[in-house]
């Protein structure tokens, strides 16, 4: 049987398209998924999340397990408040999941993947055996993301008196909120647009649904959600990332933080393949010509073969956009096989969108 967030039975009233999500029965669309797209670029939406693991991490050795557990560097999260994106790295420099690392007052709070959740405790667990830290699996909140330019002002009746607090926050931000919306508030998203991620408790998420969309704000999908994250250059777990594959060879460079001398787990294999030079890269992938760009399809250039890792019409830019993964010496033309012919594409750098802007139509 498929798991279902609190919010099921609203997305069920609102007669959303509902399918199975990494075994979540999950609203892929209300109406018109494209209609969705253009509201969060141009006004607010809200997307259910609450498939999302959140995990809450306490005791007095769990910041030196993090810095162990994670390329990125947990130190940089110097007060409560602040928020870091990271790879967890198998021994072979793959990606077990891309997550965010969040500092509280009295520890972590991480927001793994809903499709690599329980491989992820199971991981992080098995780590942690040697370490005096607790590991709390927090299946009694629920996540609500709301994204767009008027993301925040539209929100303010839903939130009431505490919205200033709020609205104050920076990117990659978060703090503690009061009633009428209480839990747990970041300045963070995964469409390229303003927004913030409210992780708050499964009873009160309805009711902060409900006043959501009485303020105006349009509820929304996965299949904009994915359009969205993919004009915005944003990775998604299974496609650009998974466990045979390195944060190098996935645009997450910058995810790594080997300026000093912290042995965390997957270190060794990334320092091996800088050593050894050349190695695959994730570009952006532009179609000049008319048809669709898919997950899977192959990538040619003078310099080799590579491979779509996710592809699709963009709402936004009318016109067929890609992420690929493609040899390192790949120039700025190629070609993708689609449907057995050969079309042309011109290769960029992500993001296509970002805050309603096209960044690609002058590159």
């Amino acid at each position: 049987m498929l798991l279902r967030t609190p919010l099921f039975e609203r997305h069920q009233a609102l007669g959303a398209r509902l399918v199975d999500f990494g075994g979540w029965e999950m609203p892929l669309y209300y109406g018109s998924q494209v209609d969705e797209h253009h509201v969060v670029r141009t006004a607010a939406g809200v997307f259910d999340v609450s498939h999302m693991r959140v995990l809450d991490l306490a005791g007095p050795q769990a910041s030196g397990f993090l810095q162990r557990l994670l390329s990125n560097d947990v130190t940089r999260l110097n007060r409560p408040g602040s928020a870091l994106y990271s790879c967890m790295l198998n021994e072979a420099g793959g990606v077990i999941d891309d997550l965010i690392v969040y500092r509280r007052a009295m520890g972590y709070r991480i927001v793994v993947n809903a499709g690599t959740a329980e491989s992820d405790v199971r991981w992080m667990r098995l780590q942690a055996d040697r370490w005096d830290v607790e590991i709390l699996e927090r299946h009694d909140l629920a996540i609500l993301a709301v994204q767009g330019p008027a993301a925040l002002s539209m929100s303010a009746p839903a939130f009431g008196v505490p919205f200033a607090r709020i609205t104050a926050l920076k990117r990659f931000e978060a703090v503690d909120v009061d009633p009428p919306a209480g839990g747990f508030c970041a300045r963070t998203g995964y469409t390229g647009e303003d927004g913030y991620e409210l992780i708050l408790s499964a009873e009160d998420a309805g009711p902060f649904w409900d006043a959501l969309l009485k303020a105006g704000v349009r509820p929304c999908g996965l299949g904009a959600r994915d359009t969205l994250r993919l004009e915005a250059g944003m990775s998604l777990y299974g496609h650009e990332l998974d466990a045979k594959t390195t944060p190098l060879e996935s645009g997450l460079a910058w995810t790594v933080a080997m300026q000093d001398d912290r042995v965390f787990i997957g270190r060794a294999a990334l320092e091996r393949q800088i050593c050894q030079g050349s190695h695959p890269r994730l570009v952006g992938l532009v179609l000049e010509d008319r048809g669709v760009l898919r997950a899977g399809m192959t990538v040619r250039s003078p310099a080799g073969e590579g491979v779509v890792t996710s592809g699709t019409f963009s709402p936004s830019l009318g016109c067929s956009i890609a992420l690929a993964r493609v040899p390192a010496e790949t120039g700025l033309h190629v070609q993708v096989e689609v449907r057995g012919k050969p079309l042309n594409a011109r290769v960029v750098t992500p993001p296509f969108v970002r805050n309603g802007l096209n960044l690609i139509s002058a590159s």
